[in-house]
């Protein structure tokens, strides 16, 4: 379990949104600079990953996940997985006048590009935000997530407004790169969300009760 957390610059000075615009900034930089993705094919650090989010989630019937894109961590070989496995799954569709929908994956031939600058999108019915109310975890996208579980995500709101949405049980798992575990705290405003658990190619850990959300003298966390 990693007691250790990366240091960010000093935003305390900045307003909520500005500092966020800031880390966001310097966190892009660091994956362009030290996590890029295969052109093709996956790596090691995709197995490792895909193997941590399928532990998380072992026994789960229906999840809401995101396809991956540019330097993020890699979710499309857990897509594959999911798949192969039998595992529904959950996909972000822009919908009728730019609201925020749900498809179901099925396979990532299927998926494409739908809209302008949007990650790829499956094809098939197109489901309501409140859909994510079936899925028993929601898998998201971070830039960083702090020793609370703030999550600073990408900014473009789309989880600010249907994490709300979820079962009240449902848990929320942040995907990240191992070095984007942060002390903290992260900046943050009234709608954020706070996630339940981390997962990176080296471990998954709730972070209620964990070493990363107590530093090194809390107990251990499950990974």
């Amino acid at each position: 379990m990693s007691t250790q957390a990366r240091v960010l610059p000093d935003t305390g000075s900045l307003a909520a949104g500005d500092a966020k615009e800031q880390l966001r900034q310097v966190l892009r930089q660091h994956r362009a600079a030290h996590h890029r993705h295969p052109e093709h094919g996956h790596n090691a650090t995709c197995r490792r990953l895909t193997a941590h989010v399928l532990q998380a989630i072992a026994g789960m019937d229906i999840v809401a996940a995101y396809v991956s894109v540019g330097h993020e961590p890699c979710t499309r070989l857990l897509l594959e997985h999911l798949e192969e496995s039998g595992t529904a799954v959950l996909l972000p569709v822009l919908g009728p006048h730019l609201s925020r929908c749900w498809g179901y994956f099925r396979g990532i031939a299927d998926l494409a590009e739908r809209s302008p600058g949007r990650p790829p999108e499956p094809s098939g019915p197109v489901l309501p935000a409140t859909a994510v109310a079936d899925a028993e975890a929601v898998i998201v996208p971070a830039l960083a997530v702090d020793r609370s579980g703030r999550r600073l995500g990408q900014g473009g709101g789309w989880y600010d407004r249907v994490l709300p949405l979820r079962r009240p049980e449902a848990p929320i798992f942040a995907v990240v790169h191992d070095d984007e575990l942060v002390a903290g705290p992260l900046p943050t405003q009234a709608h954020d969300a706070r996630v339940d658990a981390v997962i990176t190619p080296d471990e998954w850990f709730l972070l209620e009760g964990s070493a990363f959300a107590g530093g090194a003298d809390a107990p251990s966390g499950r990974g």
